[in-house]
């Protein structure tokens, strides 16, 4: 059971207080102070025994507790009697090795507590609660105040790693239209840079119903002081929302742009191909009709015959090439 508990606290008036270690002791212990006292559970991927035992003390919703246990669920919220259930993805961005990692935090709220549940190797939580307990004045709204410092938090990190994606996004543009022959692996550059942002997307996209829900304060569990702080992360949601949906509409065009150039670069070296043979055949065709064994043949018995004909060649050969030259197909 303590491999799965990062932290367990008690707080009160926003300050963390010595309590018992023990989850549903401590859980009484915040109850019996009353006001805005709490506890605050961290676990790290708990099995479903795990989850199970502590579901028993809090109340928790059996639904949300699967769904905590499983992960890999689509970002939500979910009101129950006496409980509220939130679900997010974070994500991370590795500029060096172009891939996003996911992980994800489901957070239960209720009546004097708080429990975050976190799947996933990195984390931008791990240090939220040492930076908040050095904010008693935020503390002190109790839950609430996790919750949105939580959703916070996470939402920011979307920030950072949008950021960091149009930062990317611009060099693979620059690359793309720079002077020069289209390089080969473009078309599977801007694939991978799309499949990014798809894992982007479903963790950003369907978080903002979510948020919105919590902004409008559909539950009672969450306090009326964090609602315009909650409804100041839905609107850095929408705004990351419509940024990636920028980025793969430019990357739609862009990967457009880029077909059209290697088409363009198709047809002037079939351009140029074709100009090459047409050089090569007409002499060709020109040695073909002389080489012929046939006895009446102009020119056959003439002195200047042999370098008549290579006059020829080179002549239609110098025409050819400046016809061509002229009109860019050489």
């Amino acid at each position: 059971m303590a491999r799965m508990i990062v932290d367990c606290a008690v707080y009160r008036d926003g300050r963390r207080v010595e309590g018992p270690e023990d989850y549903s002791e401590a859980l009484a212990f915040a109850r019996a102070a009353g006001g805005d006292g709490f506890v605050w559970i961290g676990l790290f991927e708990p099995t479903t025994e795990e989850l199970d035992t502590v579901s028993e003390e809090f109340g928790l919703h059996p639904l949300a507790v699967e769904a905590a246990v499983r992960a890999h669920q689509r970002p939500r919220l979910q009101s129950y009697r006496d409980s509220l259930f939130v679900a997010l993805r974070t994500i991370d961005y590795h500029p060096g090795g172009h891939a996003v990692t996911t992980g994800e935090v489901m957070i239960f709220l209720g009546d004097g507590y708080v429990m975050t549940v976190r799947h996933g190797g990195e984390s931008p939580l791990s240090s939220l609660r040492a930076d908040l307990e050095q904010h008693p004045e935020i503390l002190r709204y109790g839950p609430s105040a996790v919750l949105h410092s939580v959703c916070d938090t996470v939402v920011d990190h979307y920030v950072d790693v949008v950021a960091s994606l149009t930062s990317d996004l611009d060099e693979l543009e620059a690359d793309v239209f720079a002077p020069g022959r289209p390089s080969s692996d473009t078309a599977s550059r801007i694939y991978g840079f799309k499949r990014q942002l798809v894992t982007v997307r479903k963790a950003t996209a369907p978080l903002l119903e979510p948020m919105l829900g919590l902004a409008r304060g559909d539950t009672p569990l969450v306090r009326a002081e964090a609602l315009p702080y909650l409804r100041d992360v839905a609107d850095h949601l929408a705004r990351t929302n419509d940024q990636v949906d920028g980025m793969d509409r430019l990357l739609s065009d862009i990967l457009s742009a880029n077909l059209a150039q290697v088409s363009v670069q198709q047809n002037n070296d079939m351009r140029k191909i074709s100009a090459w043979a047409a050089l090569a055949a007409v002499p060709t065709m020109i040695a073909g009709v002389y080489g012929m064994n046939f006895e009446h043949m102009p020119e056959l018995r003439q002195p200047w015959g042999y370098p008549g004909v290579l006059a020829l060649m080179v002549v239609v050969c110098l025409v050819l090439h400046r016809v061509f030259k002229k009109h860019d197909w050489l």
